[in-house]
C-alpha cells in the first residue's frame, strides 16, 4: 500500500514540475478576421497555427487582443513576446523568424459587373477609391499622397468591409483597397461574393510572429524562435496548412493561386 502511495505521490509531483515549468508566451494581435477571430467561434487561422505550434510544447499561450499601435508597443518594450501578425515593413525593428505564417494580398475590389482592373499607378486615374485609415502600401503612397482628392478614407473595424461594399453599390466610390483573405472572407460571411469582384493586387506580402527586441530577454526570445521555426517548418511540409485555411473557405497561402 505504502508503495502504491509513493508512485501516485511521485506521478502527481511530476505534473506539478511539469506544470511550474512551463513558460509564459505573451502573444499580442488585432482583430483581423479571418486571420485573428478573438471574438468568433474559429479564432482564424493564424491563430489556429500558432496553437497547433505550441500544443504540448514547453510554452503556455497566453493571446490577448488590442489594438494596432498598443500591440506593436508592448511587443517593443518587452510587456509581450511576440504579436500576430506583421509584415516586416511593418515593424522593421522586431525580431522575425525564417518561417512566415501567412501572406498578405493589399487588392482592390469592384462591383461585379465593372470593367475596371488595376494594372499600375496610372490606371487609378478619375477613379474614387475607399481605403482603411492608416494603411501603408509601398507602391502607392506617394501616388496617395499627391491625389488625396481620389481616396476615401475610413476607419478600419468590424463594419469597414460591409461599409465598402454599400459605398460601391451606392457609386459613392469606384472600388475600394484591402487585405485579399479578409474581402474574401466577409464577402462570403455576408453571402454577396456574385455581387462583387476581385480587380487586381498591388502587393504581396509576408504576415509573421514577430518578437520583442527586448534585450533583457534575448536568450528567452532566441528559444522561442527556433522553437517556432523548426515546428512551422514542419508544418509547412504537409497539408494541415490547407486545411486550416479550407475551414475559412479560403485556399492555402502557401499556393494562393
Amino acid at each position: 500500500m505504502n508503495k502504491f502511495l509513493s508512485v501516485i505521490f511521485i506521478y502527481f509531483l511530476t505534473i506539478g514540475i511539469n506544470f511550474v515549468s512551463a513558460e509564459t508566451l505573451r502573444v499580442v494581435s488585432i482583430d483581423w478576421c479571418p486571420q485573428l477571430c478573438p471574438e468568433k467561434e474559429y479564432a482564424g487561422y493564424v491563430i489556429d497555427t500558432v496553437k497547433i505550434i505550441f500544443k504540448e510544447s514547453p510554452y503556455e499561450l497566453e493571446i490577448e487582443t488590442y489594438p494596432w499601435s498598443r500591440s506593436i508597443k508592448m511587443v517593443r518594450n518587452g510587456s509581450a513576446h511576440a504579436i500576430l501578425s506583421p509584415a516586416r515593413k511593418e515593424a522593421p525593428d522586431l525580431l522575425f523568424p525564417e518561417n512566415e505564417i501567412g501572406i498578405q494580398r493589399m487588392c482592390f475590389f469592384t462591383k461585379a459587373d465593372s470593367e475596371w482592373n488595376y494594372s499600375g499607378i496610372e490606371s487609378l486615374e478619375n477613379l474614387k477609391i475607399g481605403i482603411a485609415n492608416d494603411t501603408s502600401i509601398e507602391e502607392l503612397n506617394h501616388y496617395i499622397a499627391l491625389n488625396n482628392n481620389q481616396f476615401d478614407f475610413m476607419p478600419y473595424n468590424g463594419t469597414y468591409i460591409h461599409r465598402s461594399l454599400k459605398k460601391l453599390d451606392a457609386g459613392r466610390f469606384d472600388a475600394f483597397l484591402f487585405t485579399y483573405n479578409t474581402v474574401i472572407y466577409e464577402m462570403k460571411t455576408l453571402t454577396v461574393e456574385n455581387k462583387y469582384r476581385l480587380a487586381g493586387c498591388v502587393s504581396s506580402a509576408n504576415i509573421y510572429m514577430a518578437f520583442t527586441p527586448d534585450k533583457s530577454q534575448t536568450a528567452s526570445i532566441q528559444r522561442m524562435i527556433k522553437y517556432f521555426d523548426k515546428k512551422m517548418g514542419d508544418l509547412k511540409k504537409g497539408y494541415k496548412i490547407e486545411q486550416i485555411m479550407n475551414r475559412y473557405g479560403l485556399k492555402s497561402w502557401q499556393h494562393p493561386r
